[in-house]
């Protein structure tokens, strides 16, 4: 098959590497997720009840320890204040992996889609339920996420701490990363692989 091409004027194809039913790889892409979100949630609702307002728990001396942070901003506290914006990313982020997994044809791209979608359900439930948001408050989609997971604390090296985070930022992070390399590797959501030819 040709048609695509490539810089330096080599024309590209599609390898096909489908074949396994697409049901089975939704499957699996919502199961991860579920996973994740159930992760995410326990983990949030066993340290605001043992943890919020106490002295950060120490796991790993100097390595890993659980500190309670209500965050406004994004995964890893980036854009600390902007709430309102990230909520209607994050839904952004679900609706467009619903929409993508119609496609779905590569077990890889399921879990990479599974791990952002668990991630980003996670916290948006916290921006939607969370306060200051929540049923019956006046200020609705700003609900802040519960980070505290807290790496190598006041040890990290460049800058003089590594942001707190969750499970469901955990997720985002890998998920992204799994999806960058397959990206840079060629492979479609649908299970295709694009190659180079000769002539």
């Amino acid at each position: 098959m040709r048609g695509l091409q490539a810089e330096g004027g080599a024309p590209v194809g599609r390898r096909s590497t489908a074949g396994r039913p697409r049901g089975r790889l939704v499957a699996v892409l919502v199961a991860l997720a579920a996973v994740i979100y159930a992760a995410d949630l326990v983990t949030k609702t066993v340290v605001l009840r043992t943890l919020e307002g106490e002295a950060p728990l120490v796991v790993i001396p100097g390595v890993l320890q659980f500190r309670v942070i209500f965050n406004s901003g994004a995964a890893f506290s980036i854009g600390t204040g902007m709430t309102f914006v990230f909520t209607f990313i994050a839904a952004g982020v679900v609706v467009a992996i619903i929409r993508t997994a119609r496609k779905l044809g590569s077990r890889s791209w399921a879990v990479a889609l599974g791990l952002l979608l668990g991630g980003a359900v996670g916290n948006l439930t916290d921006r939607l339920l969370r306060y200051p948001s929540g049923f019956g408050r006046s200020t609705q989609l700003q609900g802040h996420v519960v980070d505290f997971i807290e790496v190598l604390p006041g040890n990290f090296p460049v800058i003089d701490y590594f942001p707190v985070f969750n499970i469901a930022d955990s997720a985002i992070v890998c998920g992204g990363i799994l999806a960058v390399i397959l990206a840079w590797r060629n492979v479609q959501i649908d299970g295709s692989k694009e190659v180079a030819e000769d002539g």
